[in-house]
């Protein structure tokens, strides 16, 4: 896609459909003033409220279509957005190949965004293996003023950030393998200007990152340590983002139903999130320092496959019992979590995860399940969603569950037993944290979508990228 930036009231000959905000019952955009004659005779259709769309011609047998927006009396950014991206779809089922998207009076930045972030996240797809398939490209001129045009282009970076992170995830796992998620996030940092360094199977196991490598160890593929670094605030203090990234997961010898195994390329959103957010940071030039750690490998079943009662160690030198290989992603991380903090010296970490089923069980798949030891960090977090349109909610670091993990052999054991499964399994990745103002997110099911929706189609969804951003743009230099 492409945006273009416009003044409100230019010249919008050439369009093919034009996206028309109503917000408490007045239509806004070209020819306002035959939109209000229009809709008088269409109330019984459509009555401005938010979530109505219409479509209908300016004029009897032009070429120009129209697309009321219905917004309600004070649209939030949320409606915006849902509003937006519906149009959005109408326009592409028209077959538009220019659309112009008019903005309300009264449009703040925030709202002026949400507006464009939909534009760009419902106009996404992924064609890129259906033979001649593939939607043309659409250019959207975009209404905004002076006061809102900065917003608009961060909203813009954002979007886009979140739909690289869907095309990582999108692609199968015999393309987005260990190696080409590196090759990928060293793309990002040569285009954004940020520093990526790569590690190869070697060099991990010079580091001593045994946990990771039990779980790569099965899979022919090796495995990838990236570790990305943008500096904006010299001298300031690092905030770690630590993304999981099996690019596969079959369970190993605790095998996963095939059914289960079908979408597993998209284990490694959490390092999609990672990469894209820092991606967007560093086009952003945000006054934050950051680094990203992805410990990327396939948990596959082979001969060389790790087993439940392994005792492994890992790079914080404690000792690992393995009660369920299907619990990978936590070994990987354990490693990660402990380098961002151990070898980069992060002030503050945030891991992002699809960990477990257990969070979707519990939260259902709109909503992150999320966990911090530290009040701070949550607050931010929660302010973070809000901007980003995300939504979280907050679970325990109970320590009764944390003693789920103790293990009769070794220093802890990567499943807690029977019952609170996203807490025990957070927990364990916080036990790696050496005390580190820590919080986990675990994004297993907004990470992917079962069915279409208006914002996304089914598959990736770029959960979290947003959301870190927002997040890492709190701690700025001000």
């Amino acid at each position: 896609m492409n945006l273009i930036w416009e003044k409100a009231g230019a010249e919008h000959s050439g369009c093919d459909v034009v996206i028309c905000p109503v917000v408490g019952g007045k239509a806004f955009g070209p020819g306002r003033a035959e939109l209000a004659l229009r809709l008088a005779g269409r109330r019984q259709l459509f009555s401005g409220k938010a979530g109505e769309t219409i479509s209908l011609p300016l004029e009897e047998g032009g070429n120009l279509d129209y697309i009321l927006v219905g917004l309600g009396e004070q649209p939030s950014p949320e409606q915006i957005r849902a509003g937006y991206a519906a149009a959005v779809k109408k326009a592409k089922k028209l077959k538009a190949s220019s659309v112009w998207a008019a903005a309300a009076e009264g449009f703040g930045p925030e709202q002026a965004g949400a507006a464009v972030e939909a534009l760009v996240l419902a106009d996404y797809s992924f064609c890129k293996y259906r033979s001649g398939e593939k939607e043309p490209a659409c250019v959207y001129h975009v209404e905004t003023s002076a006061g809102n045009e900065d917003a608009c282009r961060e909203a813009e970076t954002l979007a886009l950030a979140a739909c690289a992170a869907r095309d990582m995830v999108n692609e199968p796992s015999n393309v987005m393998t260990p190696a080409r998620l590196a090759e990928y996030a060293s793309e990002c940092g040569r285009r954004g200007g940020f520093e990526v360094e790569v590690l190869r199977q070697p060099e991990i196991e010079a580091l001593g990152m045994e946990a990771f490598l039990a779980v790569a160890r099965g899979s022919a593929k090796e495995p990838r340590l990236i570790v990305m670094r943008y500096r904006g605030n010299p001298g300031g203090e690092t905030l770690g983002l630590v993304g999981k990234g099996l690019t596969y997961d079959s369970g190993g010898y605790s095998l996963k139903p095939s059914d289960s195994m079908a979408t597993m390329q998209s284990d490694m959103a959490g390092a999609a999130a990672v990469i894209a957010a820092m991606s967007a940071a560093a086009q952003r030039g945000l006054k934050v320092n950051l680094t990203g750690v992805v410990a990327a490998c396939e948990n596959a079943l082979s001969g060389c496959a790790y087993h439940p009662g392994d005792v492994i160690s890992s790079y914080s030198g404690k000792f690992i019992e393995v009660a369920n290989t299907d619990a990978e992603g936590r070994l990987t991380l354990a490693d990660a979590v402990s380098y961002a903090i151990r070898g980069e010296y992060a002030a503050r970490v945030v891991d992002i995860a699809t960990l477990t089923g257990a969070a979707i069980v519990a939260l259902g798949s709109e909503i992150i399940a999320a966990m911090a030891d530290d009040e701070g960090l949550w607050e931010r977090a929660q302010r973070a969603a809000v901007q980003a349109g995300e939504k979280i909610w907050r679970m325990p670091c109970d320590e009764e569950l944390a003693k789920k993990n103790k293990s009769e052999v070794a220093h802890i054991k990567n499943v807690g037993g029977k019952g609170a499964g996203m807490i025990t399994g957070g927990l364990f990745i916080r036990d790696f944290a050496d005390g580190t103002p820590w919080m986990h997110l675990d994004i297993a099911g907004p990470s992917w979508a079962d069915k279409a929706s208006d914002l996304c189609p089914k598959g990736g969804t770029g959960c979290g990228v947003r959301l870190l951003y927002r997040l890492a743009q709190s701690f700025e230099k001000r």
